[in-house]
């Protein structure tokens, strides 16, 4: 599964499972702010014992215990789990900026190596990959912006409203 040139053609979205809701935002500070914000993100990630979502941004993280609501709905982080935020350049055709939604595995690293290696947020609203140094400007759908050329973040599906974020890719 991933996303070949034939499926960015027909849609900007990858067909990778990847399923999340939580509610209420604005009870972590970091999702709140990289909602509604423009050009601030946050890593949607899961604590090591599996109990808990991490909500980190370059100012701090905060963990959050699942809920039974989280529990019965399922989800499932993508890859190597969530890059959310608001950019603060619309995407072409349009004059207005949406919540959007990475996934956190550089692309290239796992289509090269299927190496699942998370990309690392930076405060300038693009994210770094550790192994092969490719940054990728969030601002931007997901694009290379120094390095190596290659493909652009994966992009999931999402909605935010009601204090609600939903990510469905299915």
């Amino acid at each position: 599964m991933g996303c070949d040139q034939g499926d960015l053609v027909s849609s900007k979205y990858c067909n990778l499972p990847a399923r999340f809701t939580y509610n209420p935002v604005s009870a972590v500070s970091q999702l709140y702010t990289s909602c509604n914000s423009m050009g601030q993100w946050c890593t949607i990630t899961m604590s090591a014992s599996g109990n808990q979502f991490v909500f980190t941004n370059t100012e701090g993280s905060t963990s959050v215990n699942r809920t039974q609501v989280n529990n019965y709905t399922g989800f499932y982080l993508g890859l190597s789990g969530f890059l959310v935020g608001l950019p603060n350049i619309p995407e072409l055709g349009y004059d207005h900026t949406t919540v959007t939604c990475y996934d956190r595995a550089c692309r290239n690293c796992y289509e090269e190596a299927y190496v699942t290696k998370p990309v690392t947020l930076n405060t300038d609203g693009t994210a770094t990959c550790p192994k092969c140094n490719r940054t990728y400007n969030l601002n931007s759908q997901g694009i290379v912006a120094q390095g190596d050329a290659g493909k652009s973040l994966y992009r999931y599906r999402i909605t935010y409203g009601n204090n609600t974020v939903v990510i469905n890719n299915q």
